[in-house]
């Protein structure tokens, strides 16, 4: 009776407290969480939240019960610290008061970037 196939995956994480990338080789059948759990990942770096963070494979978004292939990427992604729509609206209204206050003086206006 031949064992069971082994697929080899990688796992990755970069946040501001977690920079990890790594490989592993799980049974073909194994979910993204069963990956995650034999990777031990959450057990060396206790501030991953899985049940916060999302996770992908090659940057798109997947349920945990989903099947791993050969060759996957496990990405794992911290929460947003803040929405990329508002932090755009924000400079866009800064801008526009630089703009207002630098109307009628000498001196350029001053540029958020």
């Amino acid at each position: 009776m031949a064992g069971p196939e082994w697929l080899e995956i990688e796992i990755a994480c970069a946040a501001r407290s977690v920079q990890y990338i790594g490989r592993l080789r799980v049974p073909r059948g194994t979910t993204l969480r069963g990956a995650l759990e034999r990777s031990r990942l959450t057990e060396e770096f206790p501030e991953i939240r899985l049940d916060q963070w999302r996770v992908g494979i090659f940057g798109q978004l997947r349920a945990m019960d989903d099947i791993l292939s050969g060759g996957d990427r496990i990405e794992i992604y911290p929460p947003l610290l803040w929405d990329p729509k508002d932090a755009r609206w924000q400079r866009a209204r800064e801008a526009r008061a630089n703009r207002r206050r630098g109307r009628g003086r000498d001196e350029p206006p001053v540029l958020v970037s």
